[in-house]
């Protein structure tokens, strides 16, 4: 089963702690040691970003910073696992980290299952 975890947090939250990061990259490359980690990364602050959107027949692009933004996606990770289960488990370890290496840090990780068309019943 795939996995798509997704980091939320403030964008206020700043940059992350050199040791943090240190950590993360520790814990993905156990994971692609493994097999289980298939990607994942970082991402910049909503003034790097655009947001293209469509609304009323109408597709617009909005710049960032999105300054109506309570909370950002801050990173991303996709796994290949075994069960929501054990998802569930890798988000701790990953949260763990953040609540001893950066103290104060609020946020949350979103699991995903993700589904493609042979979900859907589709033909390639």
């Amino acid at each position: 089963m795939r996995f798509m975890m997704i980091v939320k947090s403030a964008e206020r939250s700043g940059r992350s702690p050199k040791e943090l990061v240190e950590a993360n990259s520790k814990l993905s490359e156990e994971a692609n040691k493994a097999g289980t980690m298939i990607g994942g990364g970082g991402l910049g602050s909503t003034a790097l970003g655009a947001r293209v959107q469509l609304s009323g027949g109408q597709i617009a692009v909005v710049d960032g910073p999105f300054t109506e933004a309570k909370e950002i996606v801050g990173g991303y990770a996709q796994f290949e696992l075994k069960s929501k289960k054990e998802s569930i488990e890798g988000a701790m370890r990953f949260m763990e980290l953040h609540k001893k290496l950066w103290p104060g840090w609020e946020g949350k990780t979103e699991i995903r299952q993700m589904v493609g068309p042979e979900d859907f019943d589709c033909k390639p």
